[in-house]
């Protein structure tokens, strides 16, 4: 086998130039690391033969590092193939050969730009036929390590906790003194399952997921939900890009292997501008022991890393209480299931924990949620929104302070009329961690129902400051458009095509008398998914074409949906009566209007100058209607304005 390589070789539409250390891709350099090019430069010189995994550790890695090998040698072949756009399932280029390494499949050519022909032309031949007269030396194959990091064998409760320890102590290191009032922005990135057995999918989103719901607790962290980092499920990831879609200056990426009982999880602490590695680890555990070892290790580490974590932090970092690994497991499937919104299959899983291990306080937690997406997206009805509360109720009767089920319970209670008790809720979530995001915008929902709309806009800029995407793509500052500032209405919504940013970016336009384009959105929103709030701007686009029965139908096929299961919050109900009004039905305005008022909306200053009413202004029961929202918007502000 050949011990060297000319300087320039190619494949395909690479180029590979060994003396610049550079990767092209049809004349294009492609952005890759200096550990996987080392990689292709050793792939390269042995192409059609097995590399084995030792002799790539010799070659690339001092001979102290044994410990992490296996992970940094999959962190390397995985930003290879990533750079060569190629796949361990169906591999062009790099081949896993078993257990034993890794072999180049793709056929070379090779210039060699010391040699060219009586044109001055550079000559081209396959690598197999010939040599070089001269060849170029190999860049060296090897670099200044990384600290090594330790291996510890814990369960994925540890794996949350590990992440804060690196965390806090990456902040303590960088600032070199106590951690600043502003949190360092992280986003946890869904695990890449790197095994053979997909049936273990569900754990990438649902291990991230238990890492941000842990991490919530960190008031120096701003960590993203996992309604924003869903979507790289599965994906080859361009760090610097996620990052800058994300807005985080940190990233957690990861990986895991299932064999059998086995599972074993790698990691990446990494900066997300220079790509630096900051700090990594590989944890192996028994896949049915999954809780067993945790408390035996967080005080060890604890210890050792000397955290400088708040008493209040501290206590919710220690690890879960006891849990069955098959309820755990049904655990982590409802999580996934959750997070790609197939809430009745979530709720399945969540009711098999529950039954299996009645005393774990985030599935019920979890099952609430469910049971209440069921109700509000899928129409489960009031039963479905009873069984959500209780849910969240048992849930804090296990822990008080669970930010999770604070945060779900205050949303419901909203949701169901009931503001003046959230309120508290959120308050108190905000005392375990004041740099909460999702507790200010659910306060700052909260406030917008009860009229507080100057005091909405300041929670919800907060919660915006502290994570862009603090309910993923559904975060929509309705305050903003109560006070008639559509233009800053239109410019927070998210920057997507779903049907949901649809109508309300139809909604802004309708209300900028952007008619034409309004009634466009509104079609497309409705034939992407005809729900509704969908349904309410589709009989709006029916009014701005004069199509006034089509829009009544449907507005009161709507209405008598919402009546007989119970679904729908009072803020929907409020524009159904808003639509009626434009639809100039004023009787089924206003009795849709006191339904939402006396239903929990009663956000008295907008009611008073909403523009799409202004036609029920003269009407006796318009009088009684707002007279009701402002004695309950008065009793709200002095109860928590005073």
């Amino acid at each position: 086998m050949p011990s060297t390589l000319p300087s320039l070789v190619r494949f395909a539409n690479f180029e590979v130039d060994l003396r610049a250390g550079e990767l092209r891709r049809e004349g294009n350099r492609v952005r890759l690391q200096e550990q996987p090019f080392l990689l292709l430069a050793v792939l390269l010189e042995y192409a059609g033969e097995v590399v084995t995994r030792e002799e790539l550790r010799k070659r690339l890695w001092s001979a102290d590092t044994f410990v992490d090998f296996d992970h940094r040698l999959a962190v390397a072949v995985s930003k290879l193939r990533d750079a060569l756009r190629d796949s361990a399932e169906n591999p062009k280029f790099v081949e896993t050969v078993g257990r034993r390494g890794y072999r180049f499949l793709g056929q070379l050519e090779f210039t060699n730009p010391l040699s060219a022909d009586s044109n001055g032309r550079k000559s081209e031949t396959p690598l197999a036929s010939s040599q070089p007269s001269e060849q170029a030396e190999l860049p060296k194959l090897g670099h200044p390590q990384p600290t090594r990091s330790r291996i510890f064998l814990f369960s994925v409760g540890f794996v949350i906790l590990l992440a804060a320890i690196a965390l806090t102590r990456l902040v303590r290191i960088r600032s070199g003194k106590q951690q600043s009032s502003t949190p360092r922005s992280l986003a946890i990135l869904p695990l890449q399952n790197r095994g053979e057995d997909s049936r273990s999918d569900f754990l990438g989103l649902s291990l991230a997921d238990v890492l941000i719901t842990k991490l919530a607790y960190v008031s120096s962290l701003s960590v993203r939900p996992s309604a924003a980092i869903e979507k790289y499920r599965g994906m080859a990831i361009d760090l610097q890009k996620v990052a800058a879609d994300l807005k985080v200056d940190t990233l957690l990426t990861g990986s895991f292997i299932r064999d059998g009982d086995n599972l074993r999880i790698t990691y990446q602490l990494v900066d997300a501008k220079t790509e630096q590695i900051l700090g990594q680890g590989v944890i192996d555990l028994k896949y049915d022991n999954l809780l067993a070892v945790q408390d035996k290790v967080t005080g060890q580490l604890i210890s050792e890393l000397q955290l400088n974590l708040s008493a209040v932090e501290t206590e919710h970092l220690k690890s879960e209480s006891s849990v069955s690994p098959l309820a755990y497991e049904y655990f982590l499937q409802g999580l996934d299931l959750y997070g790609q919104h197939k809430f009745p299959l979530a709720i399945s899983m969540f009711e098999k924990t529950t039954e299996i291990d009645p005393n774990y306080g985030p599935a019920w937690a979890y099952l609430g949620a469910s049971y209440n997406s069921d109700a509000a997206f899928e129409l489960g009805g009031r039963e479905q929104y009873r069984r959500a509360q209780a849910a969240y109720e048992r849930a804090l009767a296990i822990r008080p302070n669970l930010l999770d089920a604070q945060i779900f319970l205050a949303n419901l209670l909203i949701d169901t009329g009931k503001v003046e008790q959230a309120v508290p809720l959120l308050r108190d979530a905000l005392k375990t961690n004041g740099n909460y995001a999702a507790a200010h915008w659910e306060l700052g929902y909260a406030y917008r129902f009860a009229g507080m709309l100057d005091e909405s806009v300041a929670e919800c800029e907060r919660a915006r400051q502290l994570a862009p995407f603090v309910k993923g793509n559904g975060a929509v500052l309705n305050s903003y458009l109560y006070l008639g500032e559509y233009q800053k209405f239109l410019e927070s919504l998210p920057a997507d095509d779903s049907s949901f940013s649809l109508f309300y970016r139809g909604f802004g336009e309708f209300h900028e008398k952007q008619f034409d384009q309004a009634a466009s959105d509104f079609d497309r929103a409705y034939q992407l998914d005809p729900n509704l709030y969908t349904g309410i701007g589709k009989a709006l686009s029916d009014a701005i074409h004069q199509h006034t029965k089509e829009g009544l139908q449907l507005l009161s096929r709507l209405e008598s949906t919402v009546k007989q299961r119970g679904v729908g919050d009072p803020e929907a109900t409020y524009k159904i009566a808003q639509a009626y009004a434009v639809l100039a039905d004023k009787s089924s305005a206003l009795r849709a209007l006191r339904m939402s008022v006396e239903g929990g909306f009663f956000s008295y200053p907008y009611i008073n100058q909403d523009p799409l009413l202004n036609d029920l202004h003269s009407e006796p029961e318009f009088a009684q209607i707002l007279d009701i929202a402002h004695q309950r918007h008065q009793a709200f502000k002095n109860s928590f304005f005073r």
